[in-house]
């Protein structure tokens, strides 16, 4: 990388880690703090992966009614099928986008406890704090494991989808129905998957709220 690239995006990730600490503070001062937000992005998490699971739905349906095709105007029929495709492909998107702010915060949030723990007088309150460090760590791993499982799921329905599409793009006549009749069972069973995966995440997630708010 040449220096005065380096130097830009130094200066890129410094003003952006400076940004987030500077947001940090000036939600702590109103009484708002790492773990508030990481409750409130956890809870943005849960909508983004609730949004999934409609799009998923509501592109298998379509896809389904697709297969089923008995007449009509074809060109429409892809259209539609590809405004699914684009809408899922965003929702996914914005579930990795929620997931990586939970992160974020979630690693200024134990870093801040680790150093914290230090300025403990009283080693029965500090061990407690510790303890609860620990509990809260395992707990959000559970949650993020969960989180990056379902989201995981996403990616080979969004690409068969596509692939389905640009298909039907280049094959717009009732004889490439049979074709896409043959990738339907595939995407059914991959849709329930990731509902499955999610609705496991929700539930994670509220275990993770919970023992935060307690």
């Amino acid at each position: 990388m040449k220096p005065i690239l380096h130097s830009l995006f130094v200066f890129s990730i410094l003003s952006l880690a400076g940004c987030q600490s500077a947001y940090y503070s000036a939600m702590e001062k109103v009484g708002y703090h790492k773990r508030d937000i990481l409750v409130d992005r956890v809870e943005a998490g849960q909508e983004a992966q609730q949004e999934a699971r409609e799009e998923f739905t509501s592109a298998l349906e379509k896809f389904q009614s697709l297969v089923n095709f008995s007449g009509g105007d074809l060109q429409v029929a892809y259209d539609e099928l590809n405004s699914e495709y684009e809408d899922s492909k965003d929702a996914a998107d914005k579930v990795h986008k929620r997931i990586k702010k939970i992160e974020a915060v979630a690693e200024e949030l134990f870093e801040e406890w680790e150093e914290e723990l230090e300025l403990f007088q009283n080693a029965n309150l500090k061990n407690q704090s510790q303890q609860r460090l620990s509990d809260t760590r395992m707990n959000y791993g559970k949650l993020i494991m969960s989180m990056k499982q379902a989201e995981n799921k996403m990616q080979p329905f969004l690409t068969a989808l596509r692939d389905n599409v640009l298909y039907l793009k280049h094959n717009l006549n009732a004889q490439s129905m049979g074709a896409l009749r043959g990738e339907l069972r595939q995407i059914e069973r991959e849709v329930d998957d990731i509902i499955q995966d999610i609705e496991k995440s929700l539930a994670q997630s509220n275990l993770f709220i919970q023992s935060l708010k307690l």
